[in-house]
């Protein structure tokens, strides 16, 4: 009994050291954890807040700030334990560069997302097509992945390498949009009557921009008619809506003129007697 009491006693400062230790070490998780987050929320709202940062690198910035802030926290309570935070940083080194070399694929994400936007061919708010056939509203471009919105309202993720690698056609960038409309006339009918026509209906429209002029020009001669090209310049945002307000008020407004479509003719020579069937 006197020795178990002896060694209770021996032991009982260690216990209450490693009591203490794990009290202190868990109190600088959560204060760690905790402050990750308020700094890594504080950076969003400051971000946000900021006309000079552009809305695509808030992600990147957010998370950088919180897993910085973290990594430090578990280095403190390690060494809270008496862990040689030198050694661990070598040991950390040495199995970071094991695990880039495996992960070859994720690095070239990260460096993929940091090319983006640094160069920033794509930013948050625009609509973008790439070469691999995906397309749709810029969402955010994360530290491995690129989210995009289609127009259907599906999102989509994609890996940072596979925007970078690909062609990429940004319809948001330029603060304007042409837009040409081949409009087919009969041979035989008024053509000077239907471009007038045309450039009175582009002229209208409150939302064709007169700077750069528009323009109503005949294009082509085809078989069955003369192709007119209505070219118009709009505002990105109102671009489909011109669009779609032109083929319409196009089509409606010759047939009230009585220009009618025209329609492809073939012409059949019989063989016996050479006359047209």
């Amino acid at each position: 009994m006197e020795e178990a009491l002896k060694e209770f006693s021996a032991w009982a400062p260690r216990l209450v050291d490693l009591g203490i230790n794990l009290l202190v070490a868990l109190l600088i998780l959560i204060i760690g954890w905790w402050v990750s987050s308020l700094l890594g929320s504080w950076v969003r709202r400051a971000a946000s807040r900021s006309s000079k940062i552009d809305p695509t690198i808030i992600p990147m910035f957010y998370s950088t700030v919180v897993w910085t802030v973290r990594i430090f926290t578990v280095i403190a309570v390690l060494a809270r334990f008496g862990v040689q935070t030198a050694s661990l940083i070598a040991v950390l080194g040495a199995a970071g560069l094991a695990v880039g070399l495996a992960l070859q694929g994720t690095l070239q994400n990260i460096a993929a997302g940091i090319m983006l936007l640094i160069l920033r061919p794509i930013r948050a708010g625009e609509y973008i097509a790439l070469s691999s056939g995906s397309d749709g509203t810029v969402e955010e471009v994360g530290l491995f992945l690129t989210r995009l919105v289609q127009v259907d309202g599906i999102h989509l993720t994609l890996p940072n390498s596979t925007v970078w690698n690909a062609t990429i056609t940004n319809y948001s960038r330029n603060k304007t949009r042409r837009l040409d409309i081949p409009v087919p006339v009969r041979y035989g009918d008024d053509l000077e009557v239907v471009l007038a026509k045309l450039k009175a209906l582009v002229d209208a429209r409150p939302d064709a921009l007169k700077d750069p002029e528009p323009q109503v020009k005949v294009f082509d001669y085809k078989e069955n008619g003369v192709i007119v090209n209505v070219r118009v310049w709009a505002e990105a945002s109102k671009y489909w809506d011109l669009r779609w307000g032109l083929y319409q008020q196009i089509r409606s407004s010759l047939e009230e003129a009585g220009f009618q479509p025209p329609i492809p003719l073939r012409e059949i020579q019989n063989p016996k007697t050479g006359a047209a069937a």
